[in-house]
């Protein structure tokens, strides 16, 4: 390969470390080459373990589901759209289960305007905005939490205590946050814990959403939650990938 080749990727893995992503079509603007030769460049460097691509670029590798404040900083701007389509699929009267995620947390300022719900949630900052809310009269629902081993880095409660709350009780709807979407892998976690009560919330549920910006898509994580067969909508900021053939399930938000 061409020393400036050589150079380009090393520029390609500052930026990866500096921002946690790229985008294809950006690398072939700032390098002025085709967006075939970047997608080149993302394979290789994949091969070297300094990234991972996913669906129009790439993104940081990641070998463990970051905390809960690096979460809460990266592409605020997508989560808060998803975040409010994912609240207007809510009806007055309704069960929902909310998982602990930094793109689920902004649904918290849309369920203001529903009467009469009941929100069960394993997430502290979910519950903590919600009573807040109550406290100042501007939600009107119950809230339900999970308890069971205290995850700090995340502020959630998990384990086995949380699931064995969580197989009670039945809901109209789930909302659930992921750290990956893969066509063959189907639906992932990088925690086994959350991986297992997003299933649980996902069987228990009588129709599941699932929250997923763009970084998510073609990431395969350790451990699988369910297939995509079993999603009922995923909400996300871009359009499905066209080879994946769910344009049923996908909603653009």
């Amino acid at each position: 390969m061409s020393l400036l080749a050589e150079e380009r990727k090393k520029v390609i893995t500052e930026l990866i470390e500096e921002h946690g992503q790229v985008k294809v079509n950006d690398l072939a603007a700032q390098f002025t080459v085709s967006t075939e030769t970047i997608r080149r460049y993302l394979e290789e460097l994949e091969g070297e373990k300094k990234l991972k691509k996913v669906y129009g670029g790439a993104v940081k590798m990641e070998t463990a589901e970051p905390s809960m404040f690096e979460r809460e900083i990266l592409r605020m701007e997508e989560k808060k759209r998803i975040g409010s389509k994912a609240a207007s699929f809510v009806k007055e009267g309704e069960v929902i289960f909310i998982d602990e995620g930094s793109t689920t947390l902004q649904m918290c300022a849309a369920l203001k305007d529903i009467f009469n719900i009941t929100v069960i949630t394993n997430s502290f900052p979910l519950a903590t905005i919600l009573m807040d809310y109550e406290s100042k009269q501007l939600f009107h629902g119950e809230i339900i939490f999970l308890g069971g081993q205290i995850r700090s880095k995340h502020f959630r409660a998990s384990g086995s205590l949380t699931e064995k709350m969580a197989k009670e009780f039945y809901a109209d709807k789930a909302f659930i946050a992921i750290d990956g979407i893969h066509k063959q892998a189907g639906l992932t976690s990088f925690d086994i814990e959350k991986c297992l009560l997003s299933k649980i919330f996902i069987e228990n549920a009588n129709t599941s959403f699932i929250l997923v910006d763009h970084s998510k898509i073609d990431v395969k994580a350790n451990y699988k939650i369910v297939s995509l067969e079993s999603a009922d909508y995923i909400l996300s900021d871009v359009q499905i990938p066209e080879e994946w053939g769910m344009e049923d399930k996908w909603i653009k938000c």
